[in-house]
């Protein structure tokens, strides 16, 4: 049996731009990536037909619902900036996301994920965030609910290692998937060393 992924997908920000351009006869829809740097897609459609845009900062025009959307074409940041920063600064601040891996079996951090652990404070003492996620994950090595215990054991690691730091520890809220919502799919009785992870969202 392979263990099931939840897919999370950011709320893309051409979709608060196309309600505030709109009100003037004309559309625009204007792809920015997410913090993370991921860019997703989106189909404009009018009764004349489709254009799809999905490349970062590419903006395609819909002049009625007649017309065809015009042709993609790439916004400079810029330009951007200019037409759209009282939007952009009315955004909320999008989460902040860090992974961090640990070795087979255990609770311990991999010595990659250890270097990780100060970008993680800093962002956290930034924004003075009393909003933090910290969810565990297995493989699917071992059964099911040696796994569970496993995650949430990372878990909680990880939240110590925060509190030690100084993050008060009201502000942490763990959680524990054990083997399900793998970041790589596999079978039962597989290691996978990006699937033995701690997921950190700061909000």
């Amino acid at each position: 049996m392979t263990k099931s992924r939840y897919s999370y997908w950011p709320l893309f920000l051409c979709f608060l731009l196309v309600l505030l351009s709109g009100c003037s006869g004309k559309t625009t829809v204007i792809l920015l990536p997410d913090p993370d740097g991921h860019v997703g897609q989106v189909s404009v459609m009018t009764k004349s037909g489709v254009v799809e845009i999905s490349k970062a900062g590419e903006a395609t025009i819909a002049r009625s619902m007649e017309a065809l959307p015009d042709s993609p074409e790439v916004v400079s940041e810029e330009e951007i900036q200019a037409k759209f920063s009282d939007v952009l600064a009315r955004l909320p601040v999008q989460p902040v996301h860090h992974v961090l891996y640990f070795k087979s079996e255990s609770t311990q951090l991999t010595a990659q994920s250890r270097k990780t652990i100060p970008e993680v404070l800093l962002v956290i003492e930034e924004r003075e965030s009393a909003n933090i996620s910290v969810i565990g994950h297995t493989d699917t090595a071992g059964d099911e609910e040696y796994n569970r215990q496993l995650s949430l054991k990372r878990a909680q690691a990880v939240k110590k290692l925060l509190v030690q730091n100084g993050v008060e520890p009201e502000s942490i809220e763990i959680d524990s998937h054990g083997e399900y919502n793998l970041l790589i799919q596999t079978g039962d009785n597989v290691h996978e060393s990006k699937n033995r992870r701690v997921e950190v969202v700061v909000r």
